[in-house]
């Protein structure tokens, strides 16, 4: 019998370099807008909580409200935080995407990819990001129905504020999906965090005047200090009474000082920053 030669043909695997890695986060970004842009039942259903309650509870309340807001329509005293609301609903969705990567398989493929896995984190945390910003977009193009101006400088700053939060909440869902092997507990999880953060961080009340309980969950309800900067710049934008301003927009203080806006956005970024951080080190232990 005669032997057959086989030929091994040699694997070179290319070395990792920042160009890669930048290649990695773009192909899972871009994966993310992707998946947005096909599933239109996804951008429709995350919808109508945030419309629920900006058409339907600040109507329905308007009757009863009008003696506390000084003239100003209640839905666009809630117009900012429900903003919030229906970003943090996608960026909290766009996490769980991790957690279906992993159940279907998927995430294994990418896991042997010649990539750092902070890469990936980097790419989800972005991806999800960028989608959520786009639907708060979707919801901030609805600001004239509710007699908020469209100014384009008002326009610009609420969506820089929003891509802000996108990124802090997608961030801090992915350190809760990198923990979680299951939908359906991820879903639960997420109930249970984002509503009371939602309810704490005065999206639907001034935050002034408070009891004392109320305020110090306010104060440390991290979602406050993205909701108190969009509903400032509203505000800004507003031709209302010095009394409903008091009234309506007193703003964060501790101790009697107001926190100016640029402090509660940093604390949102370097948040945000240590939330990614902590995610990639919970991934690269778990996977």
């Amino acid at each position: 019998m005669s032997a057959v030669a086989v030929e091994v043909v040699p694997v070179r695997v290319p070395e990792r370099s920042w160009r890669s890695e930048a290649r990695a986060v773009r192909i899972v970004w871009r994966r993310d807008l992707l998946r947005f842009a096909t599933d239109r039942t996804r951008v429709v259903t995350l919808l109508i909580q945030p419309l629920l309650f900006l058409f339907v509870l600040g109507s329905g309340l308007q009757a009863l409200a009008a003696a506390s807001t000084e003239g100003v329509d209640l839905k666009t005293v809630i117009f900012p935080g429900v903003l919030c609301m229906a970003l943090v609903f996608s960026a909290m969705f766009s996490a769980a995407t991790l957690v279906m990567d992993r159940e279907f398989g998927f995430l294994r493929e990418m896991m042997v990819a010649p990539v750092r896995r902070s890469s990936i984190v980097v790419g989800k945390c972005l991806g999800g990001a960028t989608v959520a910003a786009l639907q708060g977009a979707i919801m901030l193009a609805l600001a004239g129905l509710v007699h908020v101006p469209y100014d384009p400088l008002l326009l610009l700053g609420l969506f820089g504020l929003l891509l802000l939060l996108a990124f802090t909440v997608t961030a801090f869902g992915l350190l809760v999906a990198v923990r979680i092997r299951q939908l359906q507990s991820f879903t639960s999880v997420m109930q249970m965090l984002v509503m009371p953060m939602f309810f704490l961080s005065g999206a639907l009340y001034p935050v002034s005047g408070l009891p004392t309980w109320l305020e110090l969950l306010n104060r440390l309800n991290p979602l406050t200090y993205a909701v108190d900067p969009m509903r400032r710049l509203v505000f800004d934008h507003l031709a209302i009474s010095d009394a409903a301003r008091r009234t309506l927009d007193a703003g964060v203080t501790w101790f009697g000082w107001r926190v100016p806006a640029l402090v509660e956005m940093a604390i949102v970024l370097a948040l945000g920053l240590a939330l990614l951080a902590l995610a990639i080190v919970q991934f690269a232990r778990t996977e």
